[in-house]
């Protein structure tokens, strides 16, 4: 399991606090609105992460658990 951060776009009003907070997984688009990196969160980045999502005004952000993706054909 890998933690990854996750952007609600309707929630989304595009105050950029997260990118100033984490700005190793978030950056803004022309509009001020989060692009956020779909690579796993660091291990020595999970209090900043947790920060980030704490502290959006508009509770866009979340931390989310992800199963490691299998290769295919892999047997269950």
């Amino acid at each position: 399991m890998s933690r990854h951060i996750r952007v609600d776009p309707i929630l989304c009003d595009g105050f950029g606090q997260c990118a100033e907070l984490l700005p190793e997984l978030v950056e803004l688009d022309e509009w001020g609105y989060p692009i956020v990196s779909d690579a796993p969160i660091p291990a020595s980045l999970g209090a900043e992460a947790r920060r980030a999502v704490a502290m959006c005004p508009r509770l866009a952000l979340a931390l989310e658990e992800r199963r490691a993706r299998e290769p295919a054909g892999a047997a269950p």
